[in-house]
């Protein structure tokens, strides 16, 4: 083992600590060690509070190499990731599929000219990634982030219907953007940019009575209605039987377009290519992100050909950014989308679903900690009494070998959300150290 410029270097590919990525953890250096906290000195000199994401005690984890649902730190240590770097590795960390796509292409054609000149892979990845979407006569506009997939729906939707309103619902995370932040839910987050969000946004709670929807719609003002199908970080919550279909048709009753945010939830991780095909639901506009390029930033609106028809213009794009469909993230989102066809990743996460829930669904009654399960497929959120708890219980799993993050709009949910791919064995295994770590009723005054 050698040391770099402060990093751990083994061999390219970490390989020989990783595997497949089909390995349980292993602990060599309790964490974070001294190469984690070497690095966190540097983040703090050199990066800006806020986004250098050090916890508490000052120490960031350093992830060094990833591979499938594994992730070696700076300092040995691997994981199994219940992250998914933040949903992002729906097929795996560095799917071989993805970095072939990515060796190719880079010997090819590293960036183009955006929305002036197209290149060989933007046909083929809007038309597979139309073949998914329950949207009659699809087209895709591209966007370089979630965040913006969200701007461009919300815009979509104040073109093609002159209205000026957008309804939304609480709690809810859409981004970080000026326009999805105003979407969002959380006060922390939009407080500081509060002078600046869109003003023409009306809120209610997610999974209210119909009644209180068409209190939102009845004046024929509001352009859409921008929902997660599943809420994701705000705390993993289920909508109740019915609701999504009952809310799509209010949006034809009064003419205002339905918008679905899945950002998080798309592309197999509740069991379905998207998660309103648990309930058939046809949106007017569909937001996705994260995993559609196995690593790398891109996302995507996709509409019907009338409605994408407002954004015809005469002259430049109105809406668009230098990076809009790169061409790597292009190559990669084709080979991912390629993984989840050919291995099946959304039936595999279906049937891995029930594995998790039939496990854990019990824990309620049986620790004293947590209040109550939520999710499906492989999207699961443990809501624990107190907001420490949460913290504790992902702090004390991240010491026995499992990343996961613990958040939500109170603050108290622990979300489970591993790579597609992970086995049933490391499944278990991450199952089994959560459990036990449940057991021991644990205090929470020890956190950093």
């Amino acid at each position: 083992m050698r040391y770099e410029n402060g990093v751990v270097n083994r061999d390219e590919t970490g390989r020989d600590e990783l595997g497949d990525g089909d390995r349980l953890p292993n602990i060599r250096v309790p964490p974070p060690g001294p190469e984690s906290r070497r690095h966190a000195e540097q983040l703090a000199r050199w990066e800006a509070p806020g986004i250098n994401t050090l916890n508490a005690d000052g120490v960031t984890c350093v992830w060094q190499s990833a591979r499938g649902a594994n992730v070696l730190d700076a300092d040995g240590n691997r994981f199994i990731d219940l992250t998914a770097g933040f949903g992002v590795a729906g097929v795996g960390h560095r799917h071989p599929t993805v970095t072939r796509a990515i060796a190719a292409q880079s010997a090819q054609l590293l960036h183009g000219l955006g929305d002036a000149a197209s290149h060989p892979l933007r046909a083929p990845l809007a038309r597979a990634l139309c073949r998914h979407v329950p949207i009659d006569d699809p087209q895709v506009y591209w966007a370089v982030s979630g965040a913006d997939a969200i701007e461009l729906a919300i815009k979509t939707s104040l073109l093609a219907t002159g209205r000026h309103n957008i309804a939304v619902f609480d709690p809810s995370y859409h981004g970080m953007t000026l326009g999805a932040l105003a979407a969002s839910s959380r006060p922390r987050f939009r407080q500081p940019s509060s002078p600046h969000l869109h003003s023409h946004i009306r809120r209610a709670p997610y999974g209210c009575a119909p009644d209180q929807v068409e209190a939102l719609l009845e004046d024929r003002t509001v352009a859409a209605v921008l929902v997660e199908p599943t809420i994701g970080r705000e705390g993993v919550r289920l909508p109740p039987p019915g609701w999504l279909p009952a809310l799509a048709s209010r949006c034809r009753q009064f003419g205002s377009l339905l918008i679905v945010d899945e950002i998080f939830t798309g592309l197999g991780r509740t069991g379905k290519w998207f998660d309103i095909d648990h309930e058939r639901v046809t949106p007017d506009l569909l937001c996705c992100g994260k995993a559609l390029a196995g690593g790398l930033p891109i996302g995507a609106v996709v509409g019907s050909r009338a409605l994408m028809a407002a954004w015809k213009s005469p002259g430049e794009a109105r809406h668009t950014a230098t990076f809009v469909a790169h061409p790597l993230a292009c190559a990669t989102a084709l080979a991912t989308l390629e993984v989840l066809e050919q291995e099946q990743i959304p039936a595999r996460a279906a049937r891995m679903g029930p594995l998790v829930a039939d496990r854990i669904h019990p824990w309620p009654e049986r620790f004293p900690s947590l209040a109550a399960i939520h999710g499906r497929g492989l999207l699961w959120g443990l809501v624990t009494r107190e907001p420490a708890q949460a913290r504790q219980l992902a702090h004390r799993a991240y010491h026995q070998g499992l990343l996961m993050l613990a958040g939500g709009a109170e603050g108290n949910v622990v979300q489970l959300v591993p790579p597609l791919v992970i086995t049933e064995r490391q499944l278990h295994t991450a199952l089994t150290i959560i459990e036990s770590i449940l057991e021991n009723d644990f205090d929470t005054g020890d956190l950093p």
